[in-house]
């Protein structure tokens, strides 16, 4: 059941972006994400182009053939992987099987190229950023019932997961150019953790720990 009409969305959208707004909406629903990619594509075509970087928030329960319209429209998809593992428990039995391949689908979107950011949904779900890559690389659901990962196609790789958590996630806020990645000149807020995610064994990337915070190069955290 939608709440707003499309003309409504469309108005907000249209005259946010004609103001240089940036503009972020949550979607939920093949349906809810079908209406917006086309609110997003018929204002891009009315205001014309620029460096615009719409984004939608959860990004679930997607239709397959919208997947690479979030790159071609270069529509940032803005996900919590947490909820992978949350959701998975209860899902299917919701909206059914077929749908439910679809949820979340995280590598579906990273194969077609699209700009995936990565956050928590704090308060909603932990903020740690330990369980959301653990979430994204393995998928196993917070009952148990699936060990080998809820729709095990979906799951990505670490390297995958980081970049979604650092750089495409400064991207996303148009941040890029000072953070989201180490390099001169950028800022120096980082993390050491106690193992290497790269390394490990992947169902143990949940028992990682933040051993110390940097913030602006200033040590501001240690275990």
């Amino acid at each position: 059941m939608f709440i707003n009409t499309d003309e409504d969305l469309y108005n907000w959208i249209s005259g946010a972006d004609k103001k240089d707004l940036q503009v972020t909406v949550h979607a939920i629903g093949d349906a809810a994400i079908e209406k917006l990619l086309n609110i997003f594509e018929r204002v891009e075509k009315e205001n014309g182009k620029k460096d615009r970087r719409f984004r939608m928030e959860h990004v679930q329960h997607i239709d397959p053939k919208d997947v690479k319209r979030f790159a071609e429209l270069g529509v940032v998809a803005s996900m919590q992987p947490y909820h992978a593992a949350d959701d998975g428990r209860w899902a299917e039995a919701l909206i059914g099987p077929e749908r439910t391949k679809m949820t979340y689908a995280i590598k579906s979107l990273f194969d077609a190229h699209a700009k995936v950011a990565f956050g928590s949904d704090w308060f909603v779900a932990p903020p740690s950023v330990m369980l959301g890559i653990h979430a994204a690389v393995n998928r196993e659901t917070l009952d148990g019932k699936n060990p080998n990962g809820w729709v095990p196609e979906q799951k990505i790789t670490v390297e995958q997961a980081l970049i979604g958590y650092t750089r495409n996630a400064a991207y996303a806020s148009f941040d890029e150019s000072i953070k989201g990645t180490l390099k001169k000149g950028m800022l120096a807020d980082f993390v050491i953790l106690s193992d290497d995610l790269i390394k490990i064994d992947p169902k143990k990337i949940n028992q990682v720990q933040v051993m110390k915070t940097f913030v602006g190069g200033k040590e501001v955290y240690s275990r």
